[in-house]
């Protein structure tokens, strides 16, 4: 059986967010501690801490669940989009390497760019409580965009401050991270 015109178009955009358990985890233990000022009302103490409480949190754990879920990347055919408190957008010609790096536990995509500026992706990513099964599959989809889609013309650029003639790193990657 042949594929339908639908399926075989690739998709003009692809969005990456976080997980819900990604955004649910960093305010767990806000809900924790309203659920035991809860119950500390109910066992005879006062409502005032309490109204209080549930005030606050009310107002900064939905602010916190929206915000979090503009997070992540969306991939053009022209540029990624990162999603940040500040959206920018990074064309895909200017593109020097797309990375894994390690920060506290987490795994990130890391986007390089030819003037040597570093872009770390906040979604996706994976770590031990914030696991994302598919995190592997979500980065090589990432860099197989951005070499689909950088152009005929684009050509690696040393990053500033390398001399012409200098090492590169272990792995030949000018712009890999120092070991």
């Amino acid at each position: 059986m042949g594929q339908s015109q639908v399926e075989a178009m690739p998709p003009e955009r692809i969005r990456y967010r976080l997980t819900r358990l990604q955004r649910l985890l960093p305010v767990l233990p806000a809900i924790v501690v309203m659920a035991f000022q809860v119950l500390f009302w109910l066992d005879g103490g006062p409502v005032g801490p309490v109204f209080a409480a549930l005030l606050m949190w009310g107002v900064l754990l939905p602010a916190a669940l929206i915000t979090s879920r503009l997070f992540g990347v969306t991939l053009t055919p022209s540029a990624a989009i990162v999603h940040n408190l500040r959206r920018r957008t990074i064309p895909w010609s200017n593109v020097q390497a797309i990375q894994i790096e390690s920060l506290f536990g987490s795994r990130t995509v890391v986007i390089y760019e030819a003037g040597g500026r570093r872009t770390r992706l906040r979604a996706p990513i994976t770590g031990f409580l914030s696991w994302d099964r598919s995190f592997e599959e979500k980065f090589h989809t990432i860099g197989r965009w951005w070499l689909d889609h950088r152009g005929p013309d684009w050509a690696p650029v040393p990053p500033p401050g390398a001399r012409w003639g200098g090492p590169l790193a272990s792995d030949g990657n000018p712009y890999a991270p120092p070991a």
